[in-house]
């Protein structure tokens, strides 16, 4: 029998063995993690890490602490409030980077069983449009190609440079919360500098970089406050009507021809404003908040429709 730490050896000393033998790297990632990491280390990505970090530490430890100090029980209360905020914000980038937005199943082919002969038609019809030349193969409703991706995604809303992946079936809950708790954060920012500015005296301790320093500060976040409000505020107005960015711009030319027609369109997948919630952030209305809260999210393979409660 073999002594125990001759034993050890072996294992620790196998892989190596096999890696000089084999040539193959026997501590390589699977692919799809390997795919991961590599989507994570990115230029845009790190530069949304940097403005997180230059936020956090300038609200908390430049203008809350000049405005009402860590010993208050209003500053800590600020400090608590704020941190947990920005937690949620990076929480919430860290999911929609790292989970895969959705891919077509393979072999997947459209369902077009039904009892009516002409439905049956147009069915087939309209299958056959929804094949994607770049994938050869065919796509469920909602799906899009990404040209960036080089691949189908399942419901897709848009290419998001800043977290480097798809917006789509299994992460737009994430990208939403994203959104809403960094718009909070930036708003809750906003408030501190803003306050932090207006209390301190500057007759007594004002000087022109300093004036400039707290200018630019309040500027620049008021600028940030604005753009994620106004992105937050649309993808509001498209979760409650259940509609991706890709349908919307589809949509405004199936509305130009019905109108022109004399008819009246409406998206297909509005179901209702609180069933469209609820489809994408959970039917518990407790795990609304927490972005990686997705069992509820289907296979994105087919959505309930208007025409289902007929």
């Amino acid at each position: 029998m073999k002594p125990f730490y001759i034993s050890q050896l072996n294992a620790k000393l196998t892989p190596f063995f096999l890696f000089f033998l084999s040539g193959q790297n026997p501590f390589r990632l699977p692919q799809n993690q390997a795919m991961q990491w590599r989507r994570f280390v990115s230029l845009p990505i790190l530069a949304v890490l940097l403005l997180m970090i230059i936020v956090f530490y300038g609200t908390v430890f430049i203008f809350l602490d000049d405005w009402v100090g860590f010993q208050s029980s209003a500053g800590l209360t600020n400090v608590v409030i704020f941190s947990t905020l920005a937690s949620f914000t990076l929480f919430s980038f860290l999911v929609s980077v790292f989970t895969d937005p959705g891919a077509v199943p393979s072999g997947y082919f459209p369902d077009i069983e039904s009892s009516d002969g002409s439905d049956q038609e147009s069915r087939e019809s309209e299958a056959l449009t929804k094949r994607c030349d770049k994938c050869s193969a065919y796509k469920p409703p909602r799906a899009h190609h990404c040209r960036v991706c080089r691949r189908c995604v399942l419901k897709m809303d848009h290419h998001c440079t800043w977290i480097n992946n798809c917006v789509g079936q299994r992460n737009y809950k994430a990208f939403f919360l994203l959104v809403f708790y960094g718009t909070i954060s930036s708003l809750y920012s906003t408030v501190i500098i803003v306050g932090c500015g207006v209390q301190k005296d500057w007759e007594s301790f004002g000087t022109t970089r300093l004036k400039t320093f707290y200018i630019t500060s309040a500027v620049m976040i008021s600028l940030l406050s604005l753009t994620l409000g106004t992105l937050l505020g649309w993808h509001i107005y498209l979760l409650i009507h259940n509609m991706t960015t890709i349908e919307y711009y589809e949509g405004t030319r199936k509305v130009w021809l019905a109108k022109k027609s004399g008819q009246i369109y409406k998206h297909p997948y509005d179901v209702g404003a609180y069933r469209n919630i609820t489809m994408i952030l959970g039917p518990h209305v407790l795990k609304w908040l927490w972005p990686s809260a997705s069992s509820h999210v289907k296979d994105g393979t087919s959505f309930p429709t208007v025409r289902d409660g007929l």
